[in-house]
């Protein structure tokens, strides 16, 4: 098998889970406990803590723990309009978001908040300018993702945070994807939370944290016990915390698991499909992108169909996201990009990680050559295509 839908979940690093086996056996006290045995468990949580606090540069109060990427965006867009409806009722957030952030807001919107989704371009990119007009009195929150799921696009962050906050909005960022990927420092980025999950940087699944800036006092939306600073009710998963914390040490000792071959991997992945197959488009900015994330459209064929193919030649890829896999049709981030109906519904997303090699990229470049040769031999609708082209290929 050759996995390369690293965005949808990681193995989890054979010292990650050397690192979680002992609380699940030994150390298994519920942390918030008083008596000596808990400790260990306490402490275990409290180093993890601060592993995932300094790879993003924050301190570790500032990090409090959840399920996932999903229960953080929740906790992060709900929380705040909560905490701050009394000020406004306005949030901004972009087309492209992941559902978790996307579905957050439509449920807002149904108890009458107003929420402005601001379009990208074909390169995949917020443009902050369109933040910024988009911004009102009575703004309480912006959420624009760090990096787009789907497409690897990074986003402006940063520059959407500085003006936000000039004018005292909060802003959060899903940070799922980017985070073990890619560098960050969230007092660079400017932001007041970040969510991020475990899972995506060979960490443990059903693991994720918010971070929250000291300050920002956010309201919780889960009732129970003071776990988390009476923050994040319920008993800590103290073995997926650890993992989580793991992971995070080792995306540090690993420069973000070896970000560099990934990058080159990719681009070497992206130059022998787009000169090698006809029709290709390559979704998303190429320089502004995630390490590993490849997003390829094919003209006039069915994304669905290719990856069933290439599943039968032992290749794991995927159409979009995994939190959408099933779903007929084209993803709403896609339709964001506004690309030429013929290449629409022809989407494949490739996710390289560093135990990805060469010679599974070429295999790779070979049965998609294949699959898409013999897919377009029965197609009526290429033949029509490809005689009305001009081009041989066309990349965005």
């Amino acid at each position: 098998m050759i996995y390369l839908d690293n965005a949808a979940t990681t193995a989890v690093d054979d010292t990650v889970i050397k690192e979680m086996l002992p609380y699940f056996t030994m150390e298994y006290a519920n942390p918030s406990e008083i008596y000596s045995y808990a400790t260990g468990a306490r402490k275990g949580m409290n180093s993890a803590r601060k592993y995932i606090a300094d790879l993003i540069k924050a301190d570790m109060t500032e990090i409090y723990f959840t399920s996932g990427g999903t229960e953080s965006d929740n906790w992060a867009v709900k929380g705040a309009a909560y905490t701050l409806n009394g000020k406004g009722k306005h949030i901004i957030t972009s087309a492209i978001e992941h559902h978790a952030v996307i579905n957050s807001c439509k449920e807002l919107e149904k108890s009458g908040f107003d929420v402005t989704y601001i379009p990208v371009g074909r390169d995949g990119i917020v443009e902050p300018e369109s933040v910024r007009k988009a911004m009102r009195s009575d703004t309480i929150l912006v959420s624009i993702m760090l990096a787009n799921n789907e497409i690897g696009t990074i986003q402006p962050v940063s520059e959407i945070a500085r003006m936000a906050r000039e004018r005292g909005i909060w802003v959060h960022t899903d940070a799922v994807q980017a985070f073990g990927n890619i560098d960050i420092d969230v007092n660079k980025l400017n932001v007041d939370m970040l969510s991020a999950s475990a899972h995506k940087c060979h960490g443990p699944k059903g693991m994720g944290m918010l971070y929250i800036r000291n300050g920002v006092k956010l309201l919780p939306v889960m009732s129970g016990g003071k776990q988390e600073r009476a923050m994040r009710a319920g008993t800590e998963n103290i073995p997926g915390i650890v993992g989580f914390g793991k992971a995070a040490q080792l995306c540090r000792e690993k420069d973000n698991y070896n970000s560099e071959y990934i990058t080159k991997l990719r681009n070497h992945f992206i130059k022998r499909v787009t000169d090698e197959i006809e029709h290709v488009m390559v979704n998303g900015s190429i320089d502004k992108r995630l390490p590993g994330n490849v997003s390829f459209s094919f003209a006039c064929l069915d994304g669905e169909t290719i990856q069933i193919q290439l599943d039968m030649k032992g290749i794991c890829c995927s159409t979009g996201s995994a939190c959408n896999a099933g779903v007929s049709g084209m993803s709403h981030v896609i339709a964001a990009l506004n690309i030429p109906e013929e290449y629409s519904f022809g989407t494949l997303r490739f996710t390289i990680s560093d135990i990805n090699t060469r010679k599974e990229i070429d295999y790779t470049v070979e049965a998609l050559k294949e699959v898409v040769k013999k897919l377009r031999s029965m197609s009526a609708k290429y033949k029509i295509y490809k005689n009305a082209c001009t081009k041989n290929k066309t990349i965005y």
